[in-house]
């Protein structure tokens, strides 16, 4: 899940604390060279699919073979986009009641970042959708989840953002992950609610 307290400059986004897959969500891309913002759905569904389905996960894909699978390496060559967003959660299992801890994880003060995504159009299904890269998680944050989204540094955003980048150089762009710089701390259980909302979800606890 994510937390999305800003968006667009200038657009009048309000704040959303707690975003599940599938439901959607802004993101950015090129369109003849200008960056633009979408909205889709906050879990891939291919050009070519004839249906949409969720049998196969696919709101993060992972950055090592994402420009290998079929889902995804379409998009990877020319459908990159930068998911907007100022925090997300992980959850580490409670040993005494098996239930899950959420952590809320962000950039120190709250700075707005941008994901590392990949998105599609499918005109048979008339549906926008679009994922979540995902890397080895830093030392910082591994103890909550082994996995991280890439959070890119602004330096790659243009390459990054480009139809015409390579994929073998925009493979390298996704190396230029802010992740090391990530901090974490624990919130309640409400957030585990998808149907939950509210600044209370991202309050400290403990």
């Amino acid at each position: 899940m994510l937390s999305l307290k800003s968006a667009e400059s200038g657009r009048n986004v309000p704040a959303r604390y707690n975003i599940a897959p599938t439901q959607d969500v802004l993101f950015v891309h090129s369109q003849d060279g200008q960056r633009s913002v979408s909205e889709g759905r906050w879990w891939l569904v291919p050009h070519w699919a004839k249906e949409i389905s969720s049998k196969f996960p696919a709101f993060n894909a992972r950055c090592e073979t994402a420009h290998e699978k079929p889902s995804f390496r379409d998009g990877f060559k020319t459908k990159r986009c930068l998911i907007p967003a100022d925090g997300y959660y992980e959850w580490i299992k409670n040993s005494d009641d098996g239930g899950k801890d959420p952590h809320c994880i962000t950039l120190p003060d709250w700075e707005p970042f941008a994901f590392a995504g990949l998105w599609a159009h499918n005109p048979t299904l008339d549906v926008t959708s679009c994922t979540i890269l995902t890397a080895a998680a830093a030392p910082e944050i591994n103890h909550i989840h082994h996995r991280m989204p890439i959070t890119l540094k602004q330096s790659v955003y243009d390459t990054w953002l480009n139809a015409k980048t390579s994929v073998e150089d925009a493979r390298s762009a996704l190396g230029e992950n802010r992740g090391s710089e990530l901090v974490s701390y624990r919130v309640g259980r409400e957030v585990n609610n998808s149907r939950a909302s509210g600044p209370e979800l991202i309050v400290p606890i403990g």
